[in-house]
């Protein structure tokens, strides 16, 4: 079953934004090649985040682990779609691997290895993230991107909502996610954490360095999942995140009008405010290899 793994940012301040999130976020290093640093999680993957020097803040990709069988199968769609679709060698990189880079309509790149090597769980960490439980990006059009995922990844929309398009790549409610924000840009990368005490525990570190929670603590609608947004010092919108609902084949794909809220409301809780205003300059602030310049927002 091909799932989430890690995601490649390259931008200014690379060791910089490394330090900040073993130090602070709660990560631990992996390995250092060169002007990369890898940052890996108590789960058993390589890598949940790679960081490279570069002149400019770009998402390099999304990784995601596949069968062989299930690259070749998306391969031979991406190449009957006339989706640019290349193939990549990463036995010299962290975490090893064979597979298919995949660009999408609006620039996102999908990596998808097979043959990758694995990390020795961390026992006795119940403050570092697990693993990576979804990334999200804007869309210029989110139905559109949602079927392509579909149509040439084999992806499955879980729900649509009047902002997002929720689409999952195994068990897990989403893995990623479509924000229909007219733009294509990162959106926010969530970390997932044993429990609700370990996301509590992390908004406690972050009051500690001084951030606030942009957004959060909460429960989600779709996927049910506890959250804390956090605009991070070198740029993008991280999350903590907790218990993102376990779906079944026969899942029923949920429409906006299934997902409304109260006056006021925009999550199950409804006990913190959303700083709309400083999220969407960070959600902006990561875009795609050859994009050109966004209008100002």
């Amino acid at each position: 079953m091909t799932r989430l793994r890690s995601i490649e940012l390259a931008l200014p301040g690379a060791g910089a934004a490394a330090h900040f999130l073993t130090e602070h976020w709660g990560m631990a290093p992996a390995t250092r090649e060169a002007d990369t640093w890898h940052l890996r999680g108590a789960g058993d993957d390589a890598y949940l985040l790679a960081l490279t020097e570069a002149d400019a803040p770009t998402v390099q990709s999304v990784t995601f682990i596949a069968s062989e069988a299930e690259i070749d199968r998306i391969e031979a769609s991406a190449g009957a779609e006339g989706a640019p679709v290349e193939r990549v060698d990463a036995t010299g990189e962290t975490g090893s691997g064979r597979g298919i880079l995949v660009t999408a309509p609006d620039g996102e790149r999908f990596r998808f290895l097979s043959g990758v090597q694995s990390n020795e769980r961390l026992e006795g960490c119940p403050d570092m993230p697990n693993r990576l439980t979804h990334v999200v990006f804007n869309a210029r059009d989110a139905e559109a991107s949602g079927d392509f995922v579909e149509r040439v990844l084999g992806f499955r929309v879980s729900d649509r909502t009047k902002g997002m398009v929720f689409v999952r790549c195994d068990d897990s409610h989403h893995s990623i996610a479509f924000a229909r924000a007219g733009v294509a840009t990162l959106n926010h990368i969530a970390f997932e954490m044993v429990d609700i005490d370990a996301v509590m525990r992390g908004i406690g570190r972050m009051r500690d360095y001084g951030l606030t929670a942009a957004w959060g603590p909460g429960r989600h609608g779709p996927g049910n999942n506890v959250f804390a947004y956090y605009i991070a010092p070198f740029g993008p919108v991280i999350e903590y995140s907790t218990a993102v609902e376990k779906v079944g084949e026969d899942y029923r794909t949920g429409a906006p009008e299934d997902w409304t809220w109260p006056q006021n409301r925009i999550d199950q809780w409804g006990v913190t405010d959303k700083d709309v205003a400083a999220l969407a300059v960070a959600e902006r602030k990561f875009r795609f290899p050859g994009a050109p310049a966004l209008p100002a927002a």
